[in-house]
């Protein structure tokens, strides 16, 4: 209850606050955020209709659905992993608009990536992909976590004095 009301009191966006004090480029910067967050949702809205149309589709008129069936997992789940690659990517963009960030994060781009190569882990076919892709992928997963644990560890260091 305590952290509701707190949340009550910050502002969402300071935008009218400093829209008289921000450079020309801050306030183009600032307008192509608010564009590509509206763009960001209408994708997000489309795919989670499309992914609830296709889980529907699945349990209802498939006789043959069963859980388990690898593809049927790909396809779901590979959706599902598009929506959150979606809603991190249109995080990062809030963080802008909301002024916390000026700049996108290279920790949030390495994030995206990171989703994203999971995702493609989880619809790859593990029989029809070669040895030299799936090492080429974990080796690129392997880099981008450390560089991801390596920028987080950075970011909560405590400054000395």
């Amino acid at each position: 209850m305590r952290r509701i009301e707190e949340r009550k009191t910050v502002p969402k966006s300071d935008t009218r606050k400093y829209w008289a004090v921000m450079t020309l480029y801050e306030r183009f910067e600032h307008t192509v955020a608010l564009i590509l967050s509206a763009i960001i949702s209408l994708v997000i809205i489309f795919a989670l209709l499309q992914l609830v149309r296709e889980v529907i589709n699945l349990l209802i008129t498939d006789i043959l659905f069963t859980p388990l069936d690898h593809g049927v997992f790909q396809v779901i789940f590979g959706m599902i992993m598009t929506l959150l690659i979606s809603l991190e990517f249109k995080h990062s963009i809030l963080k802008v608009i909301e002024r916390r960030s000026h700049i996108i994060q290279a920790r949030g781009v390495i994030m995206i990536a990171l989703l994203a190569l999971t995702r493609k882990l989880i619809i790859l076919d593990f029989v029809e992909t070669k040895f030299e892709k799936l090492f080429a992928l974990g080796f690129i997963i392997l880099i981008l976590g450390i560089v991801y644990y390596l920028l987080r560890k950075d970011e909560t260091k405590i400054p000395v004095k």
